[in-house]
């Protein structure tokens, strides 16, 4: 599992590393859950398919300036599969049947009592 608190910053000191939840499944950005890549996947795997997502999020940046509806899509497509492949969509990757809380504000979800304990920990 990883350090859940230790990674927090303020506005002047900006995090070294997004704040994790600590069974490792969520990156919490602005107090929101975001389902982290699949642990288990093979390294040189996920160094690929993270390659190849921020390639798609180039070309769909690129589409939207362009204002290219067609690429755009495409780039969609790409920055989906890619996101599906590494874990961070689609199917969950653990297994004890606990629902995928992304996009659900942390504080709403099993992890409220972990996030006011880190939030008052910020204030003291």
């Amino acid at each position: 599992m990883t350090d859940c608190g230790a990674q927090r910053g303020s506005a002047a000191t900006p995090p070294q590393s997004p704040l994790v939840t600590p069974d490792g499944r969520y990156l919490v950005v602005r107090g929101r859950l975001w389902r982290r890549a699949d642990p288990s996947l093979d390294p040189r795997d996920r160094e690929r398919l993270t390659s190849e997502l921020m390639a798609a999020r180039r070309a769909k940046a690129a589409a939207m300036r362009a204002d290219d509806a067609e690429a755009r899509e495409a780039a969609r497509a790409r920055v989906d599969a890619a996101k599906r492949a590494l874990g961070e969509r689609g199917p969950v990757w653990w297994e004890d049947d606990a629902p995928d809380l992304t996009r659900r504000m942390a504080q709403t979800t099993v992890y409220a009592s972990w996030w006011a304990d880190l939030a008052e920990g910020e204030q003291g």
